[in-house]
């Protein structure tokens, strides 16, 4: 089944990070959001584990095309789409890790601008709205 998603991150100057259509393992209209974020995590990570890797010395200058610093910074995030750890991510552990920041409040689940507050509660898949995840980040600093 495919869904539509957006990112989000609070306070920044283009808080839209990337919007795209995802493929997920899954064939009913409902589903919980626990089931669904594990399901959104497999699928990253099957598709983090499944890029090239490449050693430091065998890393090779990649020249920019027009406008490409601009796009990078619009989207937040500057880099050549190398990854130099060659170790794969676990998928178990990366779905306990969404879990627990879920739980956590390090994000907020967004469905068709209604917030999905606990993990148990049930999404209609069939009304095909765009889910949002909206990382939030906390304030450090005291008062003097």
């Amino acid at each position: 089944m495919e869904i539509k998603v957006t990112v989000k991150q609070l306070g920044k100057k283009h808080p839209v990070l990337s919007e795209k259509k995802i493929e997920i393992a899954y064939e009913d209209i409902t589903i919980t959001l626990e089931n669904l974020l594990k399901l959104i995590v497999r699928q990253q990570v099957e598709a983090f584990n499944a890029q090239s890797f490449e050693l430091e010395d065998q890393d090779y200058t990649k020249i920019p095309v027009e406008n490409y610093l601009n796009i990078l910074t619009d989207t937040g995030k500057v880099g050549f789409g190398s990854i130099y750890n060659e170790k794969k991510a676990n998928i178990q552990k990366a779905q306990e890790n969404a879990i627990l920041a879920f739980e956590d409040g390090m994000f907020v689940v967004f469905y068709n601008d209604e917030q999905l507050e606990n993990l148990t509660q049930t999404i209609d898949l069939s009304l095909q709205h765009t889910f949002a995840f909206i990382r939030l980040t906390f304030l450090a600093g005291s008062y003097w």
